[in-house]
């Protein structure tokens, strides 16, 4: 796969999926958007655990100093 955006993947995977959810494609033709959909999903995904490790929180000190802390999700 070619690089590409995670918006682009996004898309794609979002027409992929109309497309078999219409079922109107054939059957070979509904495999193809069903493989390329997985590996979309898995670029989309990986994308997005690699923005996760990026993201920090900036968190100004007393002393008006900054600390970086790793994005912690909250548990809902």
């Amino acid at each position: 796969m070619a690089v590409e955006k995670f918006e682009t993947a996004l898309k794609k995977l979002e027409e992929l999926v109309k497309k078999l959810e219409g079922g109107e494609l054939p059957l070979d033709e509904s495999l193809k958007a069903f493989e390329e959909g997985v590996k979309m999903a898995a670029f989309c995904s990986k994308r997005l655990d690699e923005a996760e490790k990026k993201v920090e929180l900036l968190l100004k000190k007393k002393d008006g100093s900054f600390s970086r802390e790793p994005f912690l999700e909250e548990d809902n």
